[in-house]
């Protein structure tokens, strides 16, 4: 996706105020400076995500990542969200970027994109999120209860993304490593060993996975692999698409009645949460050029 840069001028006109006064708060910001009769950019403006770009007629001027609208306004976050915890908030605490905060909210599926700003989901609110609005733009953000901070599943993720490697504890119980997805959950990867080498260099547990993960790859359709649920329960999906945030489950053993018992559990969890779920039977995986384009384009997933 080709990133969208606005100049000064053109963010303030989005911004629906003044140009005079968005160069104001970005001066307030720190963002900018005025220099020999001209604007500056500052080391705090280009964490911001502003950057220089020339111009064949007006020369230098400087540009702004998009995602600048929603960061401008954290004066509104402190007057409508009280002892709320903001994305920049976040941001700060686990020292990483701002404009890298959102997304991972967003691939947790507690946030998703609007066409401006970010909305709450429906899983974003079971953990204590809260929808608000920048008074000035109507923009909208979304804040947290302080208990966001210690999540297990946010933390996971920012130790993902920051790549410290994530290891249970010695202390987790038996019970709370049970993956439901699977029969005999305890030593089920022992028992099945992940020795199916995929086209994108995946290690799989079976035939039929592998052969849904080459196609997902061929598709050029970026996806995960036992990725676990961004939920308290401690459950595994197959496969992960970020792009539509859909979960793919392939159904086998059937004629196991531990793993019927606790795929139906799974496909509650699936329901309580409102996951975007694909599920795929033995007889599917022969016909996967059929069958999954049709079930991909349901959540607006163009298969190529």
């Amino acid at each position: 996706m080709t990133q969208k840069l606005l100049s000064t001028t053109a963010l303030a006109k989005e911004m629906g105020i003044q140009a005079k006064e968005l160069f104001q708060t970005l001066t307030d910001a720190d963002c900018i400076k005025r220099e020999n009769d001209g604007w500056v950019l500052t080391d705090k403006g280009r964490e911001f995500g502003g950057t220089l770009k020339t111009h064949p007629q007006h020369g230098t001027y400087i540009a702004w990542d998009e995602q600048i609208k929603t960061i401008l306004a954290t004066d509104d976050e402190s007057d409508n969200s009280g002892k709320l915890i903001s994305a920049v908030t976040l941001s700060k605490h686990f020292n990483i970027s701002r404009f890298r905060m959102n997304p991972i909210l967003s691939e947790l599926g507690w946030v998703q994109k609007a066409v401006k700003g970010w909305t709450v989901t429906k899983l974003g609110e079971s953990i204590g999120g809260k929808q608000f609005e920048y008074a000035k733009t109507g923009i909208p953000y979304v804040c947290w209860e302080e208990s966001i901070l210690t999540n297990k599943r946010l933390l996971e993720t920012i130790q993902s993304v920051q790549g410290v490697s994530v290891v249970e504890t010695e202390e987790a119980s038996t019970e709370e490593k049970v993956d439901v997805s699977k029969p005999a959950a305890i030593g089920f990867r022992e028992k099945f060993e992940a020795k199916h080498r995929t086209a994108d260099g995946h290690y799989v547990r079976s035939r039929a996975e592998m052969l849904i993960d080459n196609w997902l790859y061929m598709s050029e359709i970026v996806h995960a692999y036992e990725r676990k649920l961004p939920i308290e329960e401690d459950v595994y999906c197959d496969f992960y698409l970020p792009v539509g945030k859909v979960y793919i489950e392939y159904w086998g053993m059937e004629n196991d009645k531990r793993y019927v018992e606790r795929k139906n559990e799974k496909l509650r969890i699936y329901n309580k949460y409102g996951f975007n779920l694909i599920e795929l039977e033995d007889a599917d995986i022969q016909n996967l050029d059929d069958i999954l384009p049709k079930k991909l384009l349901k959540f607006g997933i163009q298969a190529y």
